[in-house]
């Protein structure tokens, strides 16, 4: 396998993670490792992987949350996962949440490499894809990478973390009504339970920022007992 991609490893049993990491290594990947999902999204966010590789039942924070999270920060990297739990249901959830392989315990070490080794393929292969990283509404664009929001007038409105965030996940699935639940575990990954008054709040900032009338909303709406919505025809 040539060039030293990387893998993140998540994994809350140590003997087989260490047996996982190893034989990976033994393939030239550069393996990093976290035993619980809130480590494993620390750990993406500070380095870039060429794989991630998932447990469902982790510490903290779930699989399937830890991959609903990193495909709204990355909608390219491939994601594969590795667990015990063997339902149909169960594959149908994680390849719901953006994975791109699911692969049960226990596993062929051959079929794993072999598995790991098409992915990595595949992902590169795809990197010439383009991320999302602005995009225009009316006269102005987000600029998702720096947290800023440009006006056609050259001016610049800084944006959190939070509305960032939360207008990616909104524009990525725009016209289709997305959930108070997704929101909470792609935005907020339930550290903090947000009020609906909260994320309304933040739908109202969103209108006072792209909507020539507030109160008769084009791009930024509340679905009734559902959640939000972003309409847009791009």
């Amino acid at each position: 396998m040539a060039a030293k991609q990387r893998i993140l490893l998540v994994e809350d049993e140590d003997h087989l993670l260490e047996a996982i990491k190893l034989n990976l290594e033994l393939e030239g990947y550069k393996v990093s490792t976290a035993t619980d999902g809130k480590k494993a999204l620390k750990v993406f966010k500070e380095e870039r992987f060429n794989l991630i590789i998932l447990d469902v039942m982790l510490p903290e924070i779930d699989g399937f949350q830890v991959a609903e999270t990193i495909r709204l920060e990355n909608s390219e990297v491939p994601i594969m996962f590795l667990t015990a739990k063997n339902t149909s249901e169960d594959k149908v959830t994680g390849l719901k949440k953006g994975a791109d392989d699911y692969l049960v315990k226990p596993f062929n070490l051959e079929e794993l490499i072999l598995r790991v080794n098409n992915l990595v393929k595949r992902g590169l292969s795809g990197d010439e894809k383009k991320e999302l990283n602005t995009y225009k509404i009316g006269d102005k664009t987000i600029y998702f990478n720096s947290f800023e929001l440009r006006n056609d007038d050259g001016s610049i409105t800084p944006l959190t973390k939070k509305e960032t965030m939360l207008l990616k996940l909104l524009i990525e699935r725009r016209n289709d009504a997305v959930s108070r639940e997704q929101i909470l575990e792609t935005v907020w990954n339930y550290d903090v339970y947000p009020s609906t008054r909260t994320i309304d709040n933040f739908i109202l900032t969103f209108r006072k920022y792209f909507e020539p009338d507030q109160k008769n909303p084009k791009y930024f709406h509340s679905i009734r007992g559902v959640g939000y919505k972003f309409t847009d025809s791009q």
